[in-house]
């Protein structure tokens, strides 16, 4: 428990001086999700045992890189998503290449397995970057709602969990889920988010700005059932490949994956909902 702990709070440190070091140096949320991405991919494809293939692995890992990266190019918006699809369009042709150069040691099932996470993943995640820019001035406060609201819910449930949990959520996929540990994800989160809303309204902006807390709510709420559904994906995935852990890159917390598993469905979300339901509003 101490190591998750600390762990957890090694990563929020991490978060914390994206933050802080923002405005001097913006590319830090580029480039740390271009990681986080990277070591995810890599991840994956190691889990299904297929860390050695370099002619799948190379392309994929290049590919996770460069989509968070595209948006350091000073660029028009057209042709920074000319970019995008340029940089889809290249890796669909090298990783479909090498399965017909290949057919004779790669199989479709492995290569439609590493396409679609390598796609996902990055893809995913690089609407943390997109969140930051839709949020103008506020762009950071809304990458902390994006990321804290996948990993309060995660913790609501966990202590929750470990404290009342009887009732057994999904026994053949996460045996240790329950059904009082997701109640206790969804009370947590929405509370965190109502909270996070009140420190940036009248703290930190001493209400000069406006904040929707009915946006944030939502987030809460929905923001938790996104957290269970990446928790419960990526823990299936981890069951078909008969691994505990994605890897032990944090202690206590297993892989990249294993933390970020749950924010590569809630950013999406959030991404979304922001467009027509703004949490600062002008």
């Amino acid at each position: 428990m101490k190591e998750r702990v600390a762990s957890g709070v090694s990563l929020v440190i991490f978060l914390a001086a994206i933050v802080v070091f923002n405005s001097t140096f913006p590319a830090a949320l580029n480039i740390a999700i271009a990681l986080i991405s990277v070591l995810a991919v890599f991840e994956i494809i190691s889990a299904l045992g297929l860390s050695k293939n370099f002619v799948l692995l190379v392309p994929s890992l290049i590919f996770s890189a460069v989509i968070p990266l595209l948006q350091l190019i000073p660029t028009q918006q057209i042709q920074a998503d000319t970019l995008q699809q340029a940089a889809y369009f290249l890796y669909t042709a090298v990783i479909f290449g090498a399965l017909i150069l290949y057919h004779q040691v790669i199989t479709f099932r492995e290569v439609g397995v590493i396409y679609s996470m390598s796609l996902m993943i990055p893809s995913a995640l690089e609407t943390i970057i997109s969140i930051r820019t839709l949020g103008g001035r506020h762009g950071m406060f809304y990458v902390i709602i994006a990321i804290f609201s996948a990993w309060i819910a995660d913790t609501g449930a966990f202590f929750a969990g470990r404290r009342w949990g009887k009732h057994k959520l999904c026994p053949n996929i996460s045996p240790k889920k329950t059904v009082e540990g997701v109640i206790g994800g969804f009370v947590l989160n929405i509370i965190a988010m109502v909270v996070f809303g009140y420190i940036f309204h009248a703290i930190y902006y001493a209400y000069s700005v406006e904040i929707s807390y009915l946006t944030l709510v939502i987030i809460g709420f929905f923001g938790t059932i996104m957290s269970i559904l990446g928790d419960l994906s990526f823990s299936l995935i981890k069951r078909s490949c008969h691994i505990k852990d994605f890897g032990e890159i944090i202690p206590g917390h297993g892989g990249i994956l294993d933390r970020f598993d749950s924010v590569i469905f809630e950013a999406p979300f959030v991404y979304l909902l922001v467009q027509f339901l703004p949490i600062v509003v002008h």
